[in-house]
C-alpha cells in the first residue's frame, strides 16, 4: 500500500501538469489592453482629397516607435515617412508622402500598450473610390505564434517560481522553523528561486520579439534587447533580477546560518531580521509586477498597484505555504502539529486578503455587472471565482484534519510512555535473569547454573523478537550481506548506508500508517491541484483585455462614428457551423438616410482580424410596411472587406438587416439584426 503513494503523487503531478498546458496552449492569443478607438481618415470612409497624415486614437497610452503605423498603397507599396508622432491624448499620427493616387489604402499598426500587452491592427480608407488591393493582412496576431507561447510559459513559470520563493520561506519562518534543516524544503525554495530567475531572463531574450515580429530568430537580436531595457516593462524585469539576487543571500542565510544557530536569542534576533528583509524582498518582487501591468494602467493606479502587492502576496503565503506542508507531509520524517496549526491559521488571513482585494481588482477591471458574461475577460473571471470557491472547500476540510491531528499527541504520549514502561522493565528481567544465573553458577552445580541461564535468555529473547521483529529480522539480512571478517571501512560504510535506508522506509511505513496524516496529505494534495489550474487560469487573464476597456473602447467607437458622419454600424456575430466558421459581420451604412447610401461589410475573425471569405450577401427588410427583403450583393474590394453604392431605402423606419456569409463550399449561414434607418 505505501509503495503506491508516490506513484500516485508522480501521476497525478503529470496530470495537472498536463491540463495546465491544455489551459496556456488552448487560450486565444494574448488579447490587446489598448484598443483602436477612432482614426482619421475612419474606417472604410471615401475621402475626396489625399489626407497629409494619417492619425489613431487608443483607449489608453501606447508605446510606438517608427515604423509602428504603415500605410500601404493598393499595390502593398509603403506611402508613410515612418517617422510616428504625438498629437494628443492617446492620439498618434505619422506623415503620408504626397501626390498619391485614387484607389483603397491598408493601414497597419503594432504597438505596446500601457500594461505591458502588444496591440496590433489594419484598417482601410478609399481616395476618390474604392478600389481592388494586393494586400493580405496576417491573421497572426501580436503576441502569437511560438514566441508567443514561450513567452506565456515563462509568465506562468515566473508566477510558480515566486509562489514557491516566498510562500516556502514564509511557512518556514513563521510556522516550522525546524524546516530549515529540511532537504526537501531547501530544494522546494531553491527550486522556486530558479525557476522565478529562469523566467525572468528568458522573457527579457523574449519580449524585443514577443512585441515586434514574433520570429524565433529575433530572440536573440541584441539590438532588441537593447530596447527592451528602456521600456518599462524592461526595467521591471531588471528591477527583478536585482532582487533575485538579494533573496539568493536571504536563502543562503535562511538554510545555512539560521539552520545552524543553537541559542535560542540568538536565533530570535536573525528570524526578526529575517522576516523583515524577506518581506522587502517579497515586496519589491511584487511591485514588479505592479508597476508593469493591469495596475499600473485605468483608474485608481495609486491604489491598484499597493492592493496587487498585497494580492500577490497573499497568493504567495497561501499556495506557496500549501506546497511547503504538502512536500513537508509527504517528505519529512515529521512535523509537529502547532505548525500546521499556524499555517491553518495564516492561510485564513490569506484568504480574507485576497477576497478583500480580489473585489476592488474585479470592479476596477470590469466597470458593469454585464461585462462578467459580455467579455472574455469577465467569463474567465467566473471560472477563477469558482476554483477559488473549490479550493476553500478543501480547504475546510484540511482544517478538520488539523483540528484531529492536533488531539493526536496526547494519545500517543501515553502510548509512548507505555512503551518506555515497558522496555525498562524486560531489561530489568533480562539483567535479573543474568544475574540469577551467576549466583546460581556460584551456589550449586555447574549444569543446573547453565540451565537456568539458558532458561532465562530464551525467554528475554522471545519478549525482545516480540517486541521489535522486524528490527532483527532486517538486521540479520543485513549481517548476512556483508562477508566475514569485514573490517575495512567500505564494507562498514556501505552497511551504515543500508541501515539507514532501512531506517527511513521504516519511517516512511510509520508516517503512511497514519490515518490523520495521511488524510490531511490526501486533502492537501487535492488543494494543491487545484491551485496549479487555478494558477493557469490567472496567468491567461493577466494576458486578457479587461472588461472594462473593451465596454470603453465598443462605446467610443460607435460615438466617434456618429459624431463623424452620422452612419450607422451594426455588429452580427456568426456561426456557420464548420471548420474555423465563427466571427462578426460589421454592416456600416451612410449616411443610413432615406435614398442613396453607401454600405461596407468587414467580416472579422473572433480575435479581430479581417476574415478572408468567399462570399457575401445583405437584405433589407421592413416587416411594418411589409417591404422586402431587398437582396444587395456588394462587391469584395480587400480581405474581409466588401462594399456596394447607391443602396436605396426606400423609407424610414426599423429595418432588419440579414446578412448571409458563406466560409467554405458548404458552411453557410444567415444573420439579422433591427436597426432604425432614417
Amino acid at each position: 500500500m505505501s509503495q503506491t503513494i508516490a506513484p500516485r503523487v508522480r501521476t497525478l503531478l503529470l496530470l495537472l501538469l498536463a491540463v495546465t498546458g491544455a489551459l496556456l496552449a488552448g487560450s486565444a492569443p494574448v488579447s490587446a489592453h489598448a484598443a483602436l478607438t477612432a482614426s482619421d481618415p475612419q474606417q472604410g470612409s471615401v475621402v475626396k482629397e489625399a489626407p497629409a497624415q494619417v492619425s489613431l486614437t487608443f483607449s489608453e497610452g501606447v508605446a510606438m516607435s517608427d515604423g509602428s503605423v504603415r500605410v500601404l498603397d493598393p499595390k502593398g507599396k509603403r506611402v508613410d515617412t515612418g517617422k510616428t508622432s504625438e498629437q494628443g491624448t492617446n492620439t498618434y499620427s505619422v506623415k503620408l508622402h504626397s501626390g498619391l493616387p485614387d484607389g483603397t489604402f491598408t493601414v497597419t499598426y503594432q504597438v505596446v500598450s500601457a500594461d505591458s500587452h502588444p496591440v496590433s491592427g489594419a484598417f482601410t480608407f478609399s481616395i476618390g473610390a474604392p478600389s481592388t488591393t494586393s494586400v493580405s493582412v496576417s491573421d497572426q496576431e501580436a503576441g502569437g505564434g511560438v514566441v508567443g507561447g514561450l513567452y506565456g510559459f515563462a509568465r506562468y513559470l515566473s508566477y510558480a517560481g515566486f509562489i514557491l520563493l516566498v510562500g516556502g520561506a514564509a511557512f518556514v519562518l513563521a510556522c516550522w522553523q525546524r524546516g530549515t534543516g529540511e532537504r526537501s524544503v531547501q530544494r522546494l525554495v531553491v527550486s522556486g528561486w530558479l525557476a522565478l530567475t529562469g523566467a525572468t531572463l528568458a522573457m527579457l531574450l523574449l519580449r524585443g520579439s514577443y512585441t515586434g515580429s514574433g520570429k524565433v530568430g529575433d530572440i536573440f537580436d541584441l539590438a532588441l534587447l537593447s530596447d527592451v531595457l528602456q521600456t518599462k516593462t524592461g526595467a521591471a524585469l531588471v528591477s527583478r533580477l536585482l532582487l533575485l539576487a538579494a533573496g539568493a543571500l536571504f536563502i543562503a542565510v535562511l538554510f545555512g546560518a539560521y539552520e545552524k544557530r543553537e541559542d535560542d536569542e540568538e536565533k530570535g534576533d536573525l528570524t526578526f531580521g529575517l522576516a523583515i528583509g524577506g518581506f522587502v524582498v517579497a515586496a519589491g518582487l511584487a511591485a514588479t509586477w505592479a508597476m508593469a501591468e493591469h495596475a499600473s494602467t485605468g483608474i485608481q493606479t495609486g491604489i491598484s498597484m499597493p492592493v496587487d502587492v498585497l494580492h500577490l502576496l497573499a497568493v504567495a503565503v497561501w499556495l506557496g505555504g500549501l506546497s511547503t506542508l504538502l512536500v513537508a507531509l509527504y517528505r519529512a520524517p515529521s512535523i509537529e502539529p502547532a505548525a500546521v496549526r499556524r499555517f491553518s491559521r495564516i492561510a485564513f488571513g490569506s484568504v480574507a486578503v485576497l477576497a478583500a482585494t480580489g473585489i476592488y481588482q474585479s470592479w476596477r477591471q470590469l466597470g458593469s455587472w454585464s461585462a462578467f458574461t459580455g467579455t472574455s475577460y469577465g467569463q474567465l473571471l467566473l471560472v477563477k471565482i469558482g476554483l477559488v470557491v473549490v479550493l476553500v472547500g478543501i480547504a475546510w476540510i484540511s482544517r478538520r484534519w488539523t483540528a484531529r491531528l492536533s488531539q493526536a499527541p496526547a494519545t500517543k504520549a501515553v502510548k509512548g510512555a507505555k512503551t518506555s514502561a515497558a522496555t525498562p522493565v524486560k531489561a530489568t528481567a533480562k539483567t535479573s535473569a543474568k544475574a540469577s544465573a551467576k549466583t546460581s553458577a556460584a551456589a550449586s552445580a555447574k549444569a543446573s547454573a547453565k540451565a537456568s541461564a539458558k532458561t532465562s535468555a530464551a525467554t528475554s529473547e522471545k519478549s525482545e523478537r516480540s517486541e521489535d521483529e522486524d528490527r532483527e529480522a532486517e538486521d540479520k539480512k543485513e549481517s548476512a550481506a556483508t562477508p566475514a571478517g569485514g573490517g575495512d571501512g567500505n564494507r562498514a560504510t556501505q552497511l551504515a548506508r543500508q541501515r539507514a535506508a532501512v531506517a527511513t522506509a521504516r519511517d516512511k511505513r510509520l508516517r503512511d500508517a497514519d490515518p490523520l496524516r495521511s488524510g490531511l496529505r490526501r486533502s492537501v494534495l487535492a488543494e494543491a491541484g487545484v491551485a496549479v489550474v487555478l494558477l493557469a487560469v490567472t496567468t491567461v487573464l493577466t494576458s486578457t483585455e479587461p472588461g472594462r476597456t473593451v465596454e470603453e473602447a465598443e462605446a467610443a467607437t460607435a460615438a466617434s462614428s456618429q459624431e463623424a458622419t452620422g452612419a450607422l454600424a451594426v455588429d452580427i456575430p456568426f456561426d456557420t457551423g464548420g471548420k474555423d466558421g465563427k466571427g462578426l459581420a460589421r454592416v456600416e451604412i451612410d449616411p443610413a438616410r432615406v435614398g442613396g447610401n453607401d454600405m461596407h461589410v468587414y467580416v472579422q475573425r473572433p480575435n479581430g482580424k479581417a476574415f478572408d471569405i468567399p462570399e457575401v450577401k445583405v437584405s433589407f427588410t421592413l416587416k411594418a410596411k411589409d417591404i422586402g427583403p431587398l437582396p444587395v450583393v456588394p462587391d469584395r474590394i480587400a480581405t474581409g472587406h466588401w462594399t456596394a453604392s447607391g443602396v436605396q431605402i426606400p423609407m424610414a423606419g426599423n429595418w432588419a438587416i440579414a446578412v448571409t456569409v458563406r466560409t467554405s463550399d458548404i458552411d453557410q449561414v444567415t444573420v439579422d439584426k433591427n436597426a432604425q434607418i432614417g
